[in-house]
């Protein structure tokens, strides 16, 4: 049996789910491998790094520093979220990020993002959370128009949610079969057409493979949630997810909202706590 954990993206709904994981790890509950989409990679790394409350410490000390989030970084830099503050500064010097710990915890850490030439989603395995695992983790949560796209290796990468939010067949895939997932939306939650594809269509016009993925995410999102609810019904999957809209922005600059939702989800891994054992079977 391989235990695996797939953490959905959704910006900063990503708090939701790093008070799910702080709790997970407090309670000593391992995992053979895990796998992150954006936000879920940019929080979900802490789990092999095993850094508690590291997600929600950090980003509540730095959410009103305009070198963290800002339109002025997005004016002057293309990136919304601080490229050279959030994955360099930040994780080297202000709130350092545990590479040794990292690199010796034998958990897998997959990342997902989307090629822009092939739109085609790409999985990396990242091995000892130095720079070129960073670069991933930022490549998956570069969101279109949000981010620049990233170069890595000849390929120019973005948002993982685009062409894989919920990577469970990929962890299937790769032997794990007993999963829980953390899910950021609700249940019943129905993904429609982004408003914003008439944009994208001009922002990206010189990436049609990618553009043809975006504007498909919805449904793909949709039947995959369907596959996940069938699963779970099945006992094939545990899924944790919200009881109703977190109702937290793409950019959050109050501290205390980001604190109200990892709370929430601390509450819910708690709820959940004895149900995750027993399917883990753990003590």
């Amino acid at each position: 049996m391989k235990k695996g954990l797939v953490m959905e993206g959704g910006a900063m709904r990503g708090m939701f789910t790093s008070g799910i994981i702080d709790v997970l790890m407090e309670n000593n509950i391992e995992f053979d491998g895990a796998a992150g989409v954006s936000a879920g990679a940019v929080f979900g790394c802490n789990y092999k790094s095993r850094q508690i409350g590291r997600g929600i410490r950090y980003n509540m000390k730095y959410c009103t520093d305009d070198r963290y989030v800002s339109l002025k970084s997005w004016v002057t830099t293309g990136n919304l979220y601080g490229a050279e503050f959030s994955y360099h500064t930040l994780p080297q010097e202000l709130d350092i990020f545990d590479t040794d710990t990292f690199s010796k915890n034998p958990m897998e850490f997959y990342v997902v993002c989307t090629d822009l030439e092939t739109g085609r989603a790409v999985y990396h395995k990242c091995s000892d959370g130095g720079e070129n695992d960073i670069q991933w983790i930022r490549a998956s949560a570069s969101l279109p128009i949000a981010a620049r796209p990233v170069h890595i290796n000849n390929r120019v990468l973005s948002d993982g949610g685009t062409a894989d939010s919920i990577p469970v067949k990929f962890m299937e895939y790769k032997g794990y079969d007993k999963q829980v997932v953390i899910l950021t939306r609700p249940k019943g939650y129905v993904k429609k057409q982004s408003s914003m594809m008439p944009v994208m269509n001009m922002w990206l016009k010189k990436y049609p493979k990618f553009l043809k993925t975006m504007s498909r995410r919805f449904i793909q999102y949709n039947r995959t949630l369907a596959y996940i609810e069938k699963q779970e019904q099945a006992g094939k999957l545990l899924v944790i997810r919200p009881d109703f809209d977190l109702k937290i922005g793409k950019v959050e600059r109050n501290p205390k909202e980001l604190e109200r939702v990892y709370l929430i989800g601390r509450k819910k891994a708690n709820q959940e706590l004895e149900r995750i054992k027993e399917y883990l079977c753990v003590s």
